[in-house]
């Protein structure tokens, strides 16, 4: 060997792995032994004495905060929890350094940090949640289900919140929204299968113009289609689909970002295959690229119209609001959910107020009802067939598919 060095003898040679065995033999880890076994390690479960850090140190953080606010007569609430959960961290920190060294400190200290943050995450949205429904719940439920089918024409000094209801309300919302996801989902799925795919100057301009619409106030949606459609019909040009079209520039950079992500990540080879089969570009489209990427294409819509169902800067310069019963979006002003949340929120009298937060109320069930409508829709799997998939109904064999 050049430069004096003797070859490095060859190990003794693995053995193979016995027939039904999936893990290693008993008593021996995965990560010893003469075979490797490439599957996951589940963790133990807390220790006591980890729970017994961490309540020792949330306790003395706790009382550390109380003594200081306590000398220094401070009476505030939030600013004592968010100093105790300092002192927490803290002491958990150095407490884990002192007794189990760096690296166990570091790892205990950012699942502490991830953890905090869910917990005043859903805090947080739990909060708004719970409240709106507390204000709204005896709007909506008093004569229940009159106020989901009431409008707001019998509005009046002496009216009682069972005289009034938002059912026009949720039917220009559903309305808007509907024409709104109609016109951006396939535009939006288009423009993202073409980004995914092309790599031109072209190309980087569109994408460059969709993350500026994706950073744009939402009030310029509502002044473009203002400017561009009601400003010239004046006052009849307020509608149900002036505002579905503000809503649309809004929804579709949401859409299409989110759907490029998607079919981007779809395996190279599923594409081959179709292509060497003799499929055209459109078909493997069509049969193989979206089936694939439907789940993730669902989750896009639903990032869009959690987008736009509660906005209403656009809404405000295209809708205009009514408050009687507007069943056709294309003639004549339209109410909308956001719309009467905003005009009643700031009206004088209790009755509107209350209306108002009941109005919230079932905004929020109605985008909770359908983010649970796409969820069901996008859980089967690429292969299966669903009515609400039209490229799934004709379902055969490989050879006749790409054919």
């Amino acid at each position: 060997m050049p430069g004096g060095m003797a070859p490095v003898p060859p190990g003794p040679p693995t053995p193979p792995v016995p027939p039904g065995q999936t893990g290693p033999p008993p008593g021996q880890p995965p990560w010893q032994g003469p075979q490797a076994y490439d599957r996951p390690v589940r963790q133990k479960s807390v220790s006591s004495a980890m729970l017994l850090e961490a309540w020792g140190s949330a306790v003395s953080g706790l009382a550390l905060v109380w003594v200081v606010f306590a000398v220094e007569g401070i009476t505030a609430p939030f600013g004592m929890a968010v100093a105790w959960f300092g002192a927490f961290f803290t002491i958990y920190g150095v407490l884990c350094w002192r007794l189990h060294g760096i690296l166990t400190a570091k790892d205990r200290m950012a699942t502490l940090a991830i953890w905090g943050g869910a917990l005043v995450a859903l805090g947080a949205l739990a909060f708004v949640i719970g409240y709106v429904i507390f204000k709204g719940f005896t709007a909506v439920f008093s004569d229940f289900p009159h106020f989901l089918t009431a409008d707001m024409t019998r509005l009046g000094g002496r009216a009682k919140i069972t005289d009034v209801g938002v059912g026009a309300a949720i039917v220009g919302t559903i309305e808007q929204v509907g024409i709104a996801t109609i016109i951006t989902v396939p535009l939006g799925i288009m423009t993202a299968t073409y980004l995914a795919s092309s790599i031109g100057l072209f190309a980087r301009t569109v994408s460059y113009v969709v993350d500026a619409m994706t950073g744009a106030p939402a009030i310029i949606a509502g002044l473009f289609i203002y400017l561009l459609w009601v400003a010239p019909h004046h006052h009849s040009g307020k509608s149900g689909l002036a505002a579905a079209l503000a809503l649309a520039v809004m929804m579709f950079p949401i859409v299409t970002r989110a759907a490029q992500e998607v079919v981007a990540i779809v395996p190279g080879s599923l594409r081959e295959a179709a292509l060497a089969l003799g499929a055209p570009e459109w078909r493997v489209l069509v049969r193989v690229v979206l089936p694939t990427a439907r789940a993730g294409l669902i989750t896009a819509v639903i990032l869009g119209v959690a987008r736009i169902a509660g906005e209403t800067a656009p809404v405000f310069f295209t809708a205009g609001g009514l408050e009687s019963y507007n069943w056709n979006p294309f003639v004549g002003q339209q109410d909308d959910l956001p719309l009467r949340i905003y005009e009643n929120i700031f009206q004088p009298g209790g009755v509107i107020t209350q209306s108002a937060w009941g109005a919230s109320f079932v905004l929020v069930c109605l985008v909770l009802t359908l983010f649970l409508i796409a969820r069901q829709l996008g859980k089967s799997a690429p292969g299966r067939r669903s009515a609400f998939a039209p490229w799934t109904w004709r379902r055969s064999s490989a050879t006749q598919g790409m054919g």
